[in-house]
């Protein structure tokens, strides 16, 4: 059996371009004892991929030029050398970007039983609902009332956590760019506010019109100028859970440091970034908490689905375009 992947064939300088993105094909070996292969139906593209084709090893080791690239994938097992995973079983596993898997069945999961679409599994009940319950609950240990700041709060991560936080009473505050992406945090009763052509002292001031009393809690997504507004509206005591700093993803030089970070000593404040991937033992423990809600209906989880394994790099590449509302899926 043949496998399509997209390997890159150069790690890229600033923004990825398309042409660095290679669809190849390969025969499957024969399977092995406790192997499976998979048919990949729906695939994962998530901003924390930039980081893995600079051919630098962060928290997570690079993708390697020429080989398979990775992430997130749901599929259906069709060939199983595994008792535990008989064909048909679905499951989730790391062997995105391609349409046929193959694996240890050590590498993959079943699907936990929630009435809810698969591919939900990559999403709000996947790694990024994860990542915005554990940054909330873990690092930023938010409290019932807390004022809570969101950036990126339409995507993925962000749109959940905006929820989380407003179950929590306080007032909830979502950064986004798009007026369709600010209407839409608006209907879920955050206030919006928008950073485009914004610097940071206009930022700020438009985050403490929506809120005078201040932040407890900020969950940065995005960095930039973000970061610098956020920082002047703190509340002594606040905590800050640093996700992602998406802005500077694709920067070919260092980015300056925010001009006031004397803020983080002013206001007594704590920041810490984090990994969901530490965290994930927890996981049984966010999925018991948010999966019933997700099936009830009472979350709000919006994707924005690419059609075609071919599409899987331009998926990708929209991320850093503000494109996606919500998760940003490919479907196969």
């Amino acid at each position: 059996m043949q496998s399509r992947f997209f390997t890159l064939t150069d790690h890229p300088q600033g923004t990825p371009a398309r042409e660095l993105f290679a669809l190849r094909e390969a025969e499957l070996d024969e399977l092995a004892d406790g192997e499976v292969r998979v048919r990949n139906t729906w695939l994962s593209v998530d901003p924390y991929m930039r980081g893995r084709m600079t051919g630098v090893t962060t928290y997570i080791e690079p993708f390697e030029l020429g080989a398979p690239l990775e992430g997130a994938a749901i599929g259906d097992v069709i060939e199983s050398r595994a008792p535990d995973f008989p064909v048909g079983t679905k499951v989730r596993h790391m062997q995105g970007w391609r349409d046929i898997a193959q694996l240890p069945a050590s590498h993959l999961e079943p699907l936990p039983g929630h009435d809810v679409p698969e591919q939900t599994y990559l999403g709000v009940l996947g790694m990024p609902g994860m990542t915005a319950w554990a940054g909330l609950n873990r690092i930023a240990e938010m409290q019932s009332g807390d004022n809570v700041l969101v950036s990126g709060a339409a995507g993925a991560v962000g749109s959940l956590a905006v929820q989380l936080a407003k179950a929590r009473g306080g007032t909830v505050v979502g950064i986004a760019g798009s007026q369709a992406k600010l209407d839409w945090l608006e209907s879920l009763g955050v206030k919006a506010v928008s950073y485009k052509d914004r610097d940071a002292g206009e930022l700020t001031a438009a985050l403490l019109d929506a809120c005078p009393e201040g932040f407890d809690v900020y969950y940065e997504n995005v960095g930039g100028v973000c970061l610098e507004a956020a920082l002047n509206t703190l509340r002594v005591g606040a905590r800050i859970a640093v996700c992602g700093l998406i802005a500077g993803y694709n920067d070919t030089a260092p980015a300056p440091g925010p001009s006031n970070l004397a803020m983080v000593l002013i206001r007594r404040a704590r920041m810490e970034g984090f990994i969901v991937f530490d965290h994930w033992s927890h996981y049984p423990t966010f999925l018991e908490e948010i999966g019933p809600q997700v099936a009830r209906g009472d979350l709000e989880h919006d994707e924005t689905v690419i059609d075609g394994l071919e599409q899987t790099p331009d998926a990708f590449l929209k991320l850093f375009e503000g494109a996606n509302r919500g998760k940003m899926l490919v479907r196969l």
